[in-house]
């Protein structure tokens, strides 16, 4: 069965931003699609989040997509570190993601080790990386990072800021063709 999961940003919902949106397009298209409500997402910790990703998903498979925005981009790529080997998902779609703490303390819990690229590869092989060339949070730069450690296709939207909503005061992102049309691929 095609699933997907998007896994919200800091401070996010299931409610938030593009995330509705996105789900009912992927439910149009067949998908069972799950968009879980992290722990104290008001303080992003890795010791929390993988595992509760880890508890969503159950069995990964290859009819498995997996979506992050922002801090749910590395809460993905950590959940695919520690896969047993063999165990591979289909797809997984990066918004915003970003791969070093951006200068927040807050994030540096998912950095006390480095990231585990080849093991994360071994996991999947298809990945997008969707970024902005004004997001205010993540430089550009990390998009060559994914490009360069997962041969990720990468994805510049313009002035889209860091498809958030009006909490970040930029306007809403309420729609995000494409990473509907990254899953799709």
């Amino acid at each position: 069965m095609k699933r997907a999961i998007i896994v919200h940003c800091w401070e996010g919902v299931p409610e938030y931003c593009w995330y509705p949106w996105l789900k009912s397009e992927l439910e149009e298209d067949g998908y069972d699609v799950m968009v879980p409500a992290m722990p104290e997402t008001e303080e992003p910790k890795q010791i929390l989040w993988v595992p509760h990703l880890a508890e969503i998903v159950g069995e990964p498979d290859d009819e498995l997509v997996l979506i992050g925005h922002s801090v749910g981009c590395i809460t993905i790529l950590r959940y695919l570190e520690g896969l047993p080997e063999g165990v591979r998902v289909g797809r997984v779609v990066l918004v915003a993601g970003f791969t070093d703490d951006l200068g927040f303390d807050e994030l540096k819990n998912y950095f006390q080790s480095s990231i585990d690229w080849s093991a994360i590869r071994s996991h999947c092989s298809k990945f997008v990386a969707i970024h902005s060339d004004n997001d205010p949070f993540v430089p550009l730069g990390h998009a060559d990072v994914f490009k360069e450690q997962l041969d990720a296709e990468v994805v510049v939207e313009h002035e889209k800021g860091h498809f958030s909503g009006t909490v970040d005061e930029e306007e809403s992102c309420v729609e995000l063709p494409s990473a509907l049309a990254a899953v799709r691929k």
